[in-house]
């Protein structure tokens, strides 16, 4: 029988179990305070606290073993393309906390706060068939029966394949409802000082740059399948002047193109090779400090891969389009 405790036996490998032991321990007693554990892993991964091989242990011992969560796993029954009806409807179940895992063919596992629009950004479409495994538990200080939980679990496997789900107040918090209904508290207006002769207007502080010089992330690769019967020079084109516009409007951002797992630097070479075919995905990943419109860029660029590719090609050659 295999000895499971011989990772521990030397130095490195029990110093990497010891520091994964810490951070569980310190996720279970954020949880408790009310975090989603899925904001929790995706801030440690961008700050490197953590690698992606952790998330699936992390995931098994603090929702399911610890907090008991209910449990959904299933493949998707549809492609998902925009979430935003979705995390609409569950941001409003505020007596619960949720977290979805999306198992991406090409790009591995993606945790996501369905309640967070935002999360969905970097999968780009959820794919038809591709695995999905839900979290579902009461919010912190929330007394949820477990077969609200349930139900709730169920409802948003059904929300996520389409289905048109109305709210339940079981999923709503009455102790929030209560504090957001409170009225507001009257302060007296302070009175303002008197102007200053010769004083000059305080200015509000410039805007950051976009795309400024903090540490730079790459998101994970989204898939832009090809819709036309071939991805031609035609194609090739569209896409050049998308990005092109993408990176007018965020300079310090830059877009990677992949294909089979590898990085194309030339994206005349998808034209050349003439392997790319009709529903075959490309790849694309954008590098930058909180990237920004992704979600717009993805949609051109599927547009682009299109038969209606020619939208992008009107107007001069030297004209960059504004798209962003």
């Amino acid at each position: 029988m295999d000895n499971t405790l011989n990772v521990l036996a030397r130095k490195a490998g029990f110093n990497s179990a010891l520091r994964h032991f810490k951070i569980v321990t310190q996720y279970v007693g954020l949880v408790g305070r009310g975090a989603n554990l899925a904001d929790l892993l995706n801030e440690s991964l961008d700050a490197d606290r953590i690698e992606r091989h952790q998330i699936k242990p992390i995931l098994s011992a603090v929702l399911e073993e610890k907090l008991g969560y209910a449990i959904r796993a299933w493949n998707l029954g549809s492609t998902i393309e925009d979430a935003t009806s979705i995390a609409q409807v569950i941001d409003e179940w505020s007596a619960l906390e949720l977290v979805l895992v999306y198992h991406h063919p090409q790009t591995g596992i993606f945790v996501v706060n369905p309640k967070k629009l935002e999360h969905f950004e970097p999968i780009g479409t959820m794919v038809r068939d591709e695995l999905a495994v839900l979290y579902v538990g009461a919010a912190s200080g929330e007394d949820v029966k477990a077969s609200t939980i349930e139900q709730a679990a169920d409802d948003c496997v059904a929300l996520l394949e389409g289905s048109k789900i109305k709210g339940k107040k079981a999923y709503v918090s009455e102790r929030k409802a209560r504090v957001a209904a409170r009225p507001a508290t009257t302060a007296s207006e302070p009175q303002q000082a008197p102007a200053t002769s010769g004083a000059e207007t305080p200015q509000a502080p410039a805007a950051a740059p976009t795309g400024g010089g903090g540490r730079q992330r790459m998101t994970a690769r989204i898939p832009v399948n090809v819709t036309n019967e071939l991805f031609h020079n035609g194609n090739v084109e569209s896409w050049k002047r998308i990005i092109e516009s993408y990176k007018s409007k965020y300079p310090n951002f830059d877009v990677l193109i992949w294909y089979e797992n590898e990085r194309i630097n030339d994206i005349n070479a998808l034209f050349k090779w003439g392997k790319v075919k009709h529903g075959t995905p490309i790849m694309i990943s954008v590098v930058g400090e909180d990237p920004k419109d992704i979600s717009k860029l993805r949609r051109y660029l599927f547009e682009g891969a299109s038969p209606r590719f020619e939208a992008f090609l009107h107007g001069a050659v030297d004209r960059v389009l504004q798209l962003f």
